[in-house]
């Protein structure tokens, strides 16, 4: 089975960068990047030192429900263009000790027992265990320090 990693859809991020409101209804705000630590969930990378970004929050889930945890991110305030949905882990994630994997059913709930911190260099096997699972729809990569959604991934 392959994997895809999946960044924010192209749509949703544009509609942030003309400003529209977050889910908790405000407008993003404008920081500018020092260079470090400032991951764009669309295009994947890493703001540069001196250029500008948006601080939301964002819900990657399609409704409200109990399950639906919505939390801050980051997204370069300029257009960027998309990551591609790829088998191989974004370079930006490979820095990082360590992120939090957990299994989302078709109902958008958390699968329980299936999160859990694992250590960047075993993502790929432990996603591949988890969507082997006829229970797990998705999964999602989250900041093992903060808990911050980076990332889905699906079976290709």
């Amino acid at each position: 089975m392959l994997l895809r990693y999946v960044a924010l859809p192209t749509e949703d991020v544009r509609a942030l960068q003309r400003g529209e409101p977050d889910a908790y209804g405000m407008v993003p705000e404008k920081r500018v990047s020092d260079g470090d630590g400032v991951p764009c969930r669309h295009c994947l990378k890493n703001v540069a030192a001196g250029k500008e970004y948006l601080i939301l929050a964002y819900r990657p889930f399609p409704e409200l429900q109990p399950y639906a945890e919505t939390g801050p991110i980051f997204l370069c305030a300029e257009e960027c263009e998309r990551a591609p949905e790829t088998d191989v882990i974004p370079s930006m994630f490979r820095a990082t000790p360590d992120y939090i994997l957990r299994g989302y059913g078709s109902d958008d709930r958390i699968v329980y027992g299936s999160g859990g911190v694992v250590p960047t260099h075993m993502i790929c096997g432990r996603s591949h265990e988890l969507l082997q699972r006829a229970d797990i729809a998705y999964v999602h990569m989250r900041s093992a320090r903060n808990n911050c959604y980076q990332c889905r991934i699906e079976r290709a």
